[in-house]
């Protein structure tokens, strides 16, 4: 590969005696970049280049109507929710103290954090009467009271586990019936009661 050849560093034709002021006048700064002749090759005139025409756009009409009522824009918001970070001193098997809600001053058992953020506790059901329940953690107090939870399983258990199921849209009117919405209801009654005989701790 050839040697490259080091550039010198560029300097002023008209270095400055003192910070704005510079070595050369005007006019001599004007002989020396060779002005002269290139106004003198022009017969005296410096040449001007006119300016490219730009090309016409064809003008927008108004449009021919308009909302009479002023419709704010939702801005752009590019946030992802995230999992709300767990508190230290609540671990699986903690007993905590419900602040809020129908339990409200019941003591329940911490199982695991589901994916929405929320806790998943119970009472369990056959000892205080707290079935399954997903609580915020801004509405508990932990205990230092810890419960052996190695033998239970809550794996399968997520935030789908309590939605309801919604009937289609084809099969809408028929669910509005009542005898559609009580056996509905009967059947999301009755697949938690198994689930909460299955995961009741003993």
């Amino acid at each position: 590969m050839a040697p490259t050849k080091e550039r010198a560093p560029r300097v002023s034709r008209n270095p400055d005696l003192i910070r704005g002021i510079g070595k050369f006048s005007k006019s001599q700064m004007y002989h020396k970049k060779g002005i002269w002749a290139i106004k003198a090759k022009n017969g005296g005139v410096f040449p001007r280049h006119d300016p490219k025409p730009k090309p016409e756009t064809a003008a927008e009409k108004p449009p021919k109507f308009y909302p009479a009522d002023d419709v704010k824009k939702p801005l752009r918001n590019k946030h992802k929710p995230k999992q709300t970070k767990l508190r230290a001193s609540i671990t699986p098997g903690t007993v905590l103290i419900l602040l809020a809600g129908r339990f409200k001053g019941k003591r329940v058992v911490f199982l695991k954090q589901l994916p929405s953020g929320l806790l998943l506790v119970t009472g369990p059901f056959k000892i205080n009467g707290v079935p399954l329940r997903r609580v915020n953690q801004a509405y508990v107090i932990g205990t230092s009271t810890k419960v052996d939870i190695s033998g239970v399983n809550v794996d399968n258990l997520d935030d789908k586990y309590f939605s309801k199921e919604a009937p289609k849209r084809r099969a809408r009117e028929k669910a509005n019936s009542l005898s559609q919405t009580r056996r509905r209801k009967r059947r999301y009654l009755s697949r938690r009661k198994m689930t909460r005989k299955q995961w009741t701790l003993h």
